[in-house]
C-alpha cells in the first residue's frame, strides 16, 4: 500500500496501572502499514514498574516516566509537547485499552490530507470483545441541553451503514490531529484531569475554524473504561469516576454555554445528578452520593482553567 511520505506521526499512549492492556496496544500496533510514526508511551506513576517493563518489551518506543499522575489530560499534554519538539506534522491520542487495524492510521492521514479544513479525525471505533458492535462512530453537541451524544452507540454494524461524516466532537479514545490546528487551538485543558476534556478540545477546535471527521474506512477497537472499571466497595465505578463526571460536565456547560441556552443545559444535568444522587442514596452508596454532591460543588464553585498553550 502507497503512502505520501511527507506525513510523520506521535502516537501518544498514556499508561496507568494498565500494562496488560498497553502491552496489547503496542502489540497490535507493530502491524502497522504506515512509514514515519513514533509511539510515546507516557507512564503516569504506575506501580510495579510499568514504565520500564513496557520498554523493555517494546525498545523501539520512546517511554516517559511522569512522577505521578497527571491523569489522562496532563499525561496526554506531556506527550503531545514532546511530539511538537520533535516536529511531527500530525499527533494522536490512542487509549492504551485499544487494539487498531493495520491501516487505521494511513486511512486517517489520507482523510486529513483530502480536506484542509480538517483539523481532527477519529475512526471507527468498535468494542474489543465484540467486533460488530460501534462504541462510537464520533460525536453531536446538544446545545440546547449541554450534551454530548455518541453517534452510532452501541448499534451493530450488521444493522446500519456508517460513513464518513462532519463531527462535533472527537472521543479522546482517538484522535489525529495536524500540529498546524494543535499549535492554535492549544493543549488539552488540564483543569478536567479526565473526563470531557475531549468534547471540550474538539468544541474548541471547532471555534477556532478547523472542522472535525469520521474517518468510517480506519477501525480500531476499544475495551472501553479499562482504567475505570475495578472492584469497589460500591460497585465497578469508583466514587472518584462520578465525581469527576459531575464536575467536568459543568466545567464544560460553564465554558461553552451561553444565552438562552444556559437555564435548559443546567437545569438538565443537575436534574440527572439529583436523579442519581436519590438512587445512591436509596441503594446505600453512600460514598458514590457524597461524591455527585461534591462534583455539584466544585462543579459550580472551582475558577475554570485556562488551557495550556505550547510552547
Amino acid at each position: 500500500m502507497a503512502f505520501i511520505p511527507e506525513p510523520s506521526v506521535a502516537i501518544v499512549l498514556v499508561n496507568w496501572n494498565g500494562f496488560e492492556f498497553t502491552e496489547a496496544c503496542l502489540q497490535s500496533l507493530q502491524c502497522l502499514e504506515f512509514p514515519d510514526y513514533k509511539i510515546i508511551v507516557v507512564d503516569n506513576a504506575s506501580g510495579n514498574q510499568e514504565g520500564s517493563r513496557l520498554k523493555a518489551a517494546f525498545p523501539d518506543i520512546l517511554l516517559i516516566q511522569n512522577e505521578q499522575n497527571l491523569g489522562f489530560t496532563g499525561g496526554n499534554n506531556v506527550g503531545i509537547s514532546k511530539a511538537l519538539e520533535d516536529g511531527y506534522s500530525h499527533i494522536m491520542l490512542l487509549n492504551n485499552d485499544t487494539e487498531v487495524e493495520a491501516d487505521f492510521l494511513g486511512e486517517m492521514i489520507r482523510k486529513l490530507q483530502a480536506d484542509s479544513k480538517l483539523g481532527m479525525v477519529q475512526p471507527l471505533i468498535c468494542f474489543l470483545h465484540e467486533k460488530d458492535q460501534v462504541w462510537s462512530a464520533g460525536g453531536k453537541w446538544n446545545s440546547f441541553l449541554g450534551r454530548a451524544i455518541t453517534l452510532e452507540d452501541r448499534k451493530f454494524l450488521s444493522n446500519i451503514h456508517v460513513a464518513d461524516r462532519p463531527l462535533d466532537w472527537a472521543t479522546g479514545c482517538c484522535m489525529l490531529v495536524t500540529r498546524e490546528a494543535l499549535l492554535k487551538v492549544g493543549l488539552l485543558n488540564e483543569g478536567y484531569f479526565a473526563y470531557f476534556e475531549d468534547v471540550e478540545w474538539s468544541l474548541r477546535f471547532r471555534e477556532n475554524g478547523y472542522g472535525i471527521a469520521l474517518t468510517s474506512k480506519a477501525k480500531i477497537y476499544h475495551e472501553a473504561g479499562a482504567s475505570s472499571k475495578k472492584k469497589h466497595t460500591e460497585g465497578t465505578l469508583s466514587a472518584r469516576v462520578f465525581y469527576l463526571h459531575v464536575r467536568n460536565q459543568l466545567f464544560l456547560l460553564r465554558s461553552v454555554c451561553s444565552g438562552w441556552e444556559k437555564p435548559f443545559s443546567f437545569a438538565y444535568h443537575i436534574t440527572r445528578f439529583s436523579l442519581w444522587m436519590g438512587y445512591f442514596f436509596i441503594r446505600g452508596r453512600f460514598q458514590k452520593f457524597k461524591s455527585v454532591a461534591r462534583g455539584i460543588k466544585d462543579g459550580f464553585n472551582f475558577p475554570l482553567q485556562n488551557p495550556m498553550q505550547w510552547p
